[in-house]
């Protein structure tokens, strides 16, 4: 019958749907991924922030002081028209903006280091909400992405590697394990594991959507650059590289302005590598592509000044490296190690697996002189006697 292939695929493709959602909901909320790219995202963006606090320490005044170009009557003007919010502008005083400076840097610290990771998060979007707010017309605008991924890792569980928070339930759990657990009420056995289903749900939309803001970010970027002459002509970069305002190196930019076609090949790959980011993000081919936007984010950053940029970015493309990716990276530095400190070490010979303790004779007078060799070590010793039966010295005439 002709209705009779249609009856037997509705129920193979509601099974598959069925299947597909089943695998989602897993992925949602059967445990919480990417725990090592999140932890990447705090270290790197904590420790950006506070080298950028740093950095602009002599300047703070002229960005962010009473005495600013950019008033804090300005900013309130505009926080009426944008919504945006600010600290800072809560008080005009030189000895407040002092003590929110402070503030700041230890926030970023603390938040670097995973130090109540949970409370730091919150505590740090504040502080670059507020400088960002307050100085919007001020500073590069590397620090826009620090400020929306600031938003994000509120919601993600980015103090559960590499953090002191890490080391310190990782103590506890020591000690809860040498201990008797006392049986707790099942109600609040339930609470318990429905909040983990919580935190791990928001973690995961939170990695989402850090994954998506980047994504966006490259997708957008690559369309915009298509539509522009200078793109198609192969001829951006170099109006780029003579660009007064972007020339921190000027000897370094005539220099490379000087080899055309390098400058062309370059700008149409990073057109390509911008618009086809979204669409290896599930192949293999995602890491090539990371590596050459980690080359294009450098030569951003020392042909252009754009640290604070280029780093962000750095940092925000972590998020699509898998956790084993990080788990083999100190494997890699511990190997590098010993190669670069003369090479492997020699291995610990076992307790008679090829050498017999040597046994002393009256008052143990030939103890630990000369090992007696078993033959399974004597590779290259057959030419050499003296090697596996030492002469023993001479004890007088």
């Amino acid at each position: 019958m002709p209705n009779e292939p249609r009856r037997t695929a509705l129920p193979g493709a509601c099974t598959w749907l069925g299947e597909r959602i089943a695998a989602g909901w897993d992925l949602l909320t059967g445990r919480p991924v990417s725990l090592y790219a999140a932890s990447v995202l705090r270290i790197g963006y904590g420790l950006l922030y506070f080298v950028f606090l740093v950095r602009e320490f002599p300047h703070r005044h002229d960005i962010w002081g009473p005495g600013s170009p950019w008033t804090p009557a300005l900013a309130r003007e505009l926080f009426e028209q944008t919504g945006w919010v600010s600290v800072l502008v809560l008080c005009d005083s030189q000895a407040f903006l002092e003590l929110c400076y402070g503030l700041a840097l230890i926030t970023s610290a603390l938040f670097m280091l995973g130090w109540r990771t949970r409370v730091m998060s919150v505590l740090f979007a504040v502080v670059v909400t507020s400088f960002h707010a307050r100085a919007i017309f001020m500073t590069d605008g590397g620090d826009n992405l620090i400020l929306l991924m600031s938003l994000y890792l509120v919601l993600t569980a980015c103090g559960r590697r590499w953090s002191l928070d890490a080391r310190r339930n990782r103590l506890k759990s020591v000690r809860a394990d040498s201990a008797p657990r006392p049986s707790g009420h099942p109600l609040a056995r339930q609470l318990s594991d429905a909040w983990g289903v919580l935190v791990t749900v928001v973690h995961n939309c939170g990695m989402f959507l850090i994954a998506a803001q980047v994504c966006l970010l490259y997708g957008s970027a690559g369309l915009y650059k298509v539509q522009g002459s200078t793109w198609g002509s192969g001829t951006a970069l170099h109006y780029a590289l003579n660009l007064e305002l972007f020339r921190p190196w000027p000897v370094l930019s005539d220099f490379v302005d000087e080899h055309a076609l390098v400058i062309a090949i370059a700008g149409y790959l990073t057109v390509l590598l911008q618009v086809a980011f979204p669409f290896v993000l599930f192949g293999r081919l995602k890491y090539p592509v990371l590596s050459l936007l980690l080359g294009m984010h450098v030569g951003i950053a020392v042909l252009m000044g754009l640290p604070l940029f280029s780093g962000a970015m750095i940092v925000a493309d972590a998020v699509f490296l898998p956790d084993r990716f990080y788990t083999l990276l100190p494997h890699l530095g511990r190997r590098v190690l010993r190669r670069t400190h003369g090479g492997e070490p020699a291995p610990v010979r076992a307790a008679g697996a090829g050498a017999v303790p040597a046994q002393g004779g009256p008052g143990d007078a030939l103890a630990s002189t000369y090992p007696v060799v078993l033959p399974a070590e004597r590779k290259d010793t057959h030419d050499r006697p003296e090697t596996v039966f030492p002469r023993l010295p001479s004890k007088g005439p």
